[in-house]
């Protein structure tokens, strides 16, 4: 299968470097390159793309464009994944973004432009309708949730915060198996449990296990204050 792709980066050697790496791999297929908001908006209009790859700071604002696409698009194109690129490890943006849903939404660090295997799983990945979110991100949401008062993540055993965290961002179990070498049923019953202790819904749908894991992560009152 070949995935359509648009990209809206304001930086023109950032997106080079985008189009460069995209323009390698042979089932993208890149329909747009856009510089602002109201550019990726038209070329979206035009080419259909199965996938935005969007800055998440962008004219005319620079501020959270890429965030807005990417609500938008839920309401227009729910069909179309969006892949945000941000240079902030801040949580808060990520939130925002999984906040309607995780279902073909994934939030990356820049960083991850260097890196083609991360970047192009992240897109395949939404447009196959899962998510991804960047391990930088959740170590932080978890991190800043484990120094919460009472915080119910001091209940999970070791492995269960790295069974946790690969939930998070966004992994199928046979995934989480592979990269903690577990067994599959190994990690079934990891993560029963840490649904349990922490009193999340028990989800088999890898997009609504990471919005359900990401808000519990992001429930903290200095978290919300303003948005």
């Amino acid at each position: 299968m070949t995935y359509r792709v648009a990209v809206a980066e304001d930086n023109f050697l950032m997106r080079e470097g985008i189009r460069e790496v995209l323009e390698e791999e042979e089932d993208v297929d890149l329909v747009a390159l856009a510089a602002d908001y109201t550019g990726l908006l038209n070329a979206i209009e035009r080419e259909q793309p199965e996938v935005v790859l969007t800055d998440i700071r962008m004219p005319p604002t620079q501020t959270d464009e890429g965030i807005q696409v990417a609500a938008e698009l839920r309401e227009t194109h729910p069909e179309i994944g969006v892949v945000v690129l941000s240079q902030y490890v801040d949580p808060h943006y990520a939130l925002r973004l999984f906040e309607r849903g995780a279902a073909r939404r994934a939030y990356l660090l820049k960083d991850r432009v260097g890196h083609r295997l991360e970047l192009m799983d992240a897109i395949r990945e939404v447009a196959r309708g899962g998510s991804r979110v960047d391990p930088a991100v959740v170590e932080t949401l978890v991190n800043e949730r484990t120094k919460a008062e009472r915080s119910p993540l001091v209940q999970l055993t070791s492995r269960e915060r790295e069974v946790l965290a690969e939930v998070a961002q966004g992994k199928a179990n046979s995934s989480i198996a592979q990269s903690l070498f577990l067994t599959k049923r190994g990690v079934e019953k990891h993560i029963n449990s840490i649904f349990a202790k922490l009193d999340l819904t028990d989800e088999h749908n890898v997009s609504r296990r990471v919005t359900a894991t990401l808000m519990f992560l992001g429930d903290r009152p200095d978290m919300r204050e303003g948005h």
